[in-house]
């Protein structure tokens, strides 16, 4: 795939500023890598890569929160309307880390909260993080929470962490980005777990409301559906059976005839 996406124009972090989306309707796409791989030729006319400091398919690291009893991930798997989570995100090639408040609304728009996580080191990251207010750092923290987050931030704890590379591209019209995450492995911080998803692909289209779009009409020529999929949702289904996930079911069982492929 290494020569596939050098084959992109580049687009430079500076160019991709004013592309934030930070108030956006999202559709995902789960497919195989090697089905992946066609879907790049297609598009590489249409689309530029975003480059950093020579860096195309960069690292990513995730940590999630949520309740003793699970409740972000139960609120997901109901199928409630105006659900929230709250994770760490690292950007670690940058060294940037947010800690984030992400709520979808009735509407199927997606809000993102963000507030510079300090400190943080996701190659040897702290697994036992308590919003307390023990600080003046951490009182910030809990301030952004209690303004962002409808949960109380003291009894959250970290539930699972992730890894994997993104390849972001940018129509040429700048009017959407489309981000494709692949060597996707999660680590279940409740039971020890892991779950290996590296032949997966998981492609997400996000815009403003419904600009046109070139790599839907690709999308469709290459049989890839919409589907959705939460990295949080699926980690936790996959590494914690005691966890329900009826409404999972159909998603666990096409991500298994993909890997089986």
């Amino acid at each position: 795939m290494e020569s596939i996406i050098t084959s992109f124009q580049p687009i430079s972090l500076d160019e991709m500023s004013g592309i934030k989306l930070m108030n956006r309707t999202d559709t995902k796409f789960v497919t195989t890598v090697d089905r992946l791989k066609l879907l790049l030729m297609l598009a590489k006319d249409d689309y530029r890569i975003q480059e950093n400091e020579g860096i195309r398919n960069a690292n990513y690291y995730t940590a999630y929160f949520d309740t003793p009893d699970n409740n972000m991930y139960i609120v997901h798997q109901n199928g409630h309307a105006g659900r929230q989570k709250l994770r760490i995100r690292s950007y670690v090639d940058s060294g940037l880390n947010f800690l984030e408040v992400k709520t979808k609304n009735n509407h199927g728009r997606t809000k993102k909260k963000r507030v510079d996580m300090v400190g943080f080191d996701p190659l040897h990251p702290d697994h036992d993080i308590r919003f307390q207010r023990q600080d003046e750092q951490y009182r910030a923290y809990d301030a952004f929470l209690r303004k962002h987050l409808r949960y109380d931030p003291t009894i959250l704890t970290e539930h699972m962490e992730n890894h994997f590379h993104r390849i972001t591209l940018v129509n040429k019209a700048k009017t959407e980005r489309l981000t494709i995450d692949t060597d996707l492995c999660f680590h279940n911080l409740v039971t020890g777990r892991d779950a290996d998803l590296t032949g997966l692909a998981i492609i997400e289209l996000k815009r403003d409301g419904l600009q046109p779009s070139p790599v839907l009409g690709m999308l469709r020529e290459l049989r890839i559906k919409p589907s959705g999929f939460s990295k949080y949702c699926m980690g936790s289904a996959l590494t914690n059976p005691s966890l329900k996930r009826n409404n999972f079911k159909e998603r666990l069982h096409m991500i298994e005839r993909m890997l089986n492929q």
